[in-house]
């Protein structure tokens, strides 16, 4: 298969709002797809490459000025095995070779090949095609229920493995997947909801948990062998030995839990999220990481993921001792869970989940049955350079570089392209084009007259920006039209979230 037919098939589904429509799109692609190119197209039209890391960032990719062909004749196998060298190299003069890679590649793509490489390979196509859609389309292809398809991608962890499966052999080849202690799978999500308030009217009688802010992980026992997962399904076991340890010591034969690891002071106190993540990027065991469980998922030969909440927490109980659990209480009352989630944020921790009394472990999914409740802060910050888009946002100026006031000056404090509009991204370019003072690789620097209102979960420690402090999930509200440079948050009253944390 040609590189060109996904890139088409790429644009088509981008131009289009109606679920169905990419869905129907997707379908006809893949339904004569060949066994070598089906692992390759599924993952490329859900938006990343095969490869983990390539190894190749903006810097890269933005310093290729080939020439595009003028006909397409790149296969995707071809690709594929260009990303998988650009993966394998490192070392001394990697940094050139990862260059000639690229070039070699983009010298030989359509300039609109080109473009759909670039996001690709930077990993924001933002196409629309995700995994959602493509298990939907996987399954209108074989003629397969939608479910049955997400169910088995959720259980082997991977909907690329599953689609080529389903693909190649048939619907039947879904019947095969089965939870297994060992192989982790999808972790099931929560969605968002405004208050503790609304979310119990919507759900009813709910275990309501305190949402820690920790490193998700999904421990596998099966007798004295041990596993640990991250969210992403990246195997950490040998870098959390205290996890390891903890897990080996609970009364079962086997086990499959999903919970949150920590760092808890002497006091009895979470520490700061960034610190857990510290511990967790390092070997260095002088800080222990502590694990606190909110599910299970199997119990001694037992599958439990399609058990009711109540009832599996139950089980999760009768597995776990108590100073590993997440602290929760059961109600359907908005007041009293409201005061719980005030209870939580009190506590330092980022809020509360929500979980439907009733509802089974839907996992790989962002459902309605678990809802998360987190406080909201926001700051008015100059808007000091953007970075042009791509893939769906190609030709507009998108990524944002916020700063916050500094003495006469401007500190950054990360960046961000969450919660922009098609209509804010076609104002914004317009007016930031006005404003620009000069320009570096793929950023528009701009002169400091823009403020926008920043909404953040929190505030981390940093050694990337001169500041000493970053945001952390950053995310547009809207632009404060009212408010000059001179009235916007200054680092001081940055830093004094992160204090009030630490304090």
């Amino acid at each position: 298969m040609l590189l060109s037919e996904i890139v088409e098939t790429s644009a088509a589904v981008r131009s289009t709002r109606a679920r169905s429509k990419k869905i129907a799109t997707l379908a006809d692609l893949l339904r004569d797809i060949s066994p070598e190119d089906a692992p390759i197209a599924v993952s490329y039209l859900s938006g990343q490459p095969l490869q983990d890391r390539l190894g190749a960032g903006y810097a890269t990719v933005y310093a290729v000025d080939e020439e595009p062909a003028t006909e397409a004749a790149l296969t995707l196998v071809e690709v594929d095995a260009t990303l998988a060298e650009l993966a394998a190299t490192s070392g001394q003069g990697s940094k050139a070779a990862k260059a000639a890679l690229v070039s070699t590649l983009f010298g030989r793509a359509t300039t609109q090949e080109q473009d759909f490489l670039r996001g690709l390979i930077l990993r924001n196509l933002r196409q629309g095609a995700l995994e959602g859609v493509m298990a939907d389309a996987v399954a209108e292809a074989i003629d397969a229920d939608a479910g049955t398809v997400r169910r088995a991608a959720m259980l082997a962890g991977s909907l690329t493995t599953v689609a080529t499966d389903a693909l190649v052999n048939g619907a039947a080849a879904l019947d095969a997947y089965g939870l297994e202690v060992g192989t982790p799978l999808q972790p099931m999500l929560a969605k968002t909801a405004e208050s503790a308030e609304s979310a119990i009217e919507a759900l009813g009688e709910s275990a309501v948990e305190w949402k820690l802010d920790g490193l998700r992980v999904q421990v596998h026992r099966d007798g004295d062998t041990v596993m640990v997962f991250t969210r992403n399904l990246n195997d950490i076991t040998s870098r959390v030995p205290e996890i390891v340890a903890k897990a080996r010591s609970l009364r079962v034969e086997s086990v499959i839990l999903d919970g949150e690891a920590l760092i808890v002071g002497s006091d009895g106190t979470a520490e700061a999220f960034q610190d857990s993540m510290s511990r967790f990027g390092t070997d260095d065991n002088s800080r222990t990481l502590t694990p606190f469980y909110f599910d299970i998922l199997h119990l001694d030969g037992t599958d439990l993921i399609d058990r009711p909440t109540l009832e599996r927490r139950a089980a999760l109980e009768s597995a776990v001792p108590a100073d590993q659990l997440v602290t929760i209480i059961v109600t359907g009352d908005p007041a009293e869970a409201t005061a719980f989630y005030d209870e939580a944020v009190g506590a330092f921790h980022e809020g509360v989940v929500i979980k439907a009394a009733g509802a089974p472990y839907e996992a790989g999914r962002r459902g309605g049955a678990w809802v998360k409740v987190k406080p909201a802060h926001t700051l008015d910050l100059v808007i000091l350079a953007a970075e042009w888009g791509s893939g769906r946002r190609q030709g507009w100026l998108s990524n944002l570089h916020l700063g916050a006031k500094d003495g006469d000056g401007y500190v950054m404090l990360g960046k961000t392209f969450k919660g922009l509009t098609d209509e804010m991204l076609g104002w914004q370019t317009e007016r930031f084009l006005e404003i620009e003072d000069h320009r570096e690789g793929h950023a528009v620097y701009l002169k400091p007259e823009i403020v926008y209102e920043i909404a953040f979960d929190g505030v981390q420690r940093s050694t990337r920006y001169p500041g000493g402090v970053a945001l952390r999930f950053a995310r547009v509200k809207g632009y404060r039209e009212d408010k000059d440079p001179a009235d916007a948050d200054t680092i001081d009253d940055v830093r004094a979230v992160l204090e009030r944390r630490s304090s």
